[in-house]
């Protein structure tokens, strides 16, 4: 069997959810703060973008991350182009960790428009996705964020989404879907209805044989996205913590039956430079315990 299709088999039969490594320049400085370094601490990207590997080079070799709890790592470009203990970092996650490495591949949001932030324009895309795949990355992800329930722009989304997600299969590349909604938005309920029938209509236009995996936000009403777990052009269905606590986020998401996690902030939670590893190691055992636990439902 590939190293494809062993790491497809894990998405499918394991239990466990995607850690999401992959702050990009515009929340480092937030991620870092977080983590208890300070602005004052650096100065420019190189120094900043040197700390930040520093961090997830820590929470990867760390024992309690591993393949028997962690799907997958989502990670940024410049992690990707990095290596951790000399290995190139895809290569060490998957034959060190078992964990499957996916990669960020979108630039950031325009400007709301419509009620949503759709994505910046990839010109280099198709570089770069031969890229990932000559490093043996599996899959890739690409963030919009939905602010209104706004029909319009949560169809230009789910268009824009799915129009990636075609060249990143027609790369050789399982696509992570992630339309956002803004936990924030006054009517979350209904743009998150809005949203489930745009991508019932992308996922049911897929030829046969080609997948995605879905990243939602933990939904209002409960289970809104069980029919998409059990979609034939789904792999995974997940869900980003947008916002809540790692608490709020893992109660949420264990009302989702099918549903795991992929958290960012909510993994890292409570991680900080001045622990002991012993500390570190401790604290983030416990995180992914908790997102793990609540991932099993």
């Amino acid at each position: 069997m590939s190293t494809f299709e062993q790491q497809k088999t894990k998405f499918r039969t394991q239990p466990g959810f995607i850690a999401a490594l992959d702050q990009s320049g515009g929340s480092t400085p937030k991620a870092l703060k977080l983590y208890g370094i300070a602005e004052t601490a650096y100065s420019g990207d190189a120094q900043m973008m040197d700390l930040i590997h520093a961090m997830r080079t820590r929470i990867i070799v760390s024992p309690a991350f591993n393949g028997d709890r962690i799907l997958a790592a989502i990670l940024f470009e410049a992690t990707m182009d990095r290596d951790i203990k000399g290995q190139p970092t895809a290569d060490y996650l998957w034959s060190v960790k078992r964990v499957v490495p996916i990669l960020k591949i979108d630039k950031g949001l325009e400007n709301e428009a419509n009620g949503v932030q759709v994505m910046k324009p990839m010109p280099q895309l198709d570089a770069l996705l031969a890229k990932a795949k000559s490093k043996g990355i599996f899959g890739t992800k690409e963030r919009s964020v939905i602010k209104q329930a706004n029909a319009a722009g949560i169809q230009a989304v789910a268009d824009q989404q799915f129009a990636v997600a075609k060249q990143v299969i027609a790369a050789g590349l399982v696509p992570i879907v992630e339309p956002e909604v803004d936990i924030h938005c006054p009517d979350k309920a209904g743009a998150e209805k809005l949203l489930k029938a745009a991508l019932q209509k992308g996922l049911d236009a897929l030829p046969a044989g080609q997948l995605v995996m879905l990243k939602l936000t933990l939904p209002n009403d409960d289970d809104l996205y069980a029919d998409f777990v059990k979609h034939p052009r789904v792999l995974k269905v997940v869900a980003l913590s947008g916002g809540y606590s790692r608490e709020d986020a893992n109660k949420k998401l264990a009302r989702q039956h099918g549903m795991v996690a992929s958290f960012s902030r909510a993994l890292t939670e409570g991680l900080t430079a001045q622990q002991t590893d012993a500390q570190f190691d401790a604290a983030l055992d416990q995180a992914i315990q908790g997102i793990y636990e609540a991932s099993k439902t």
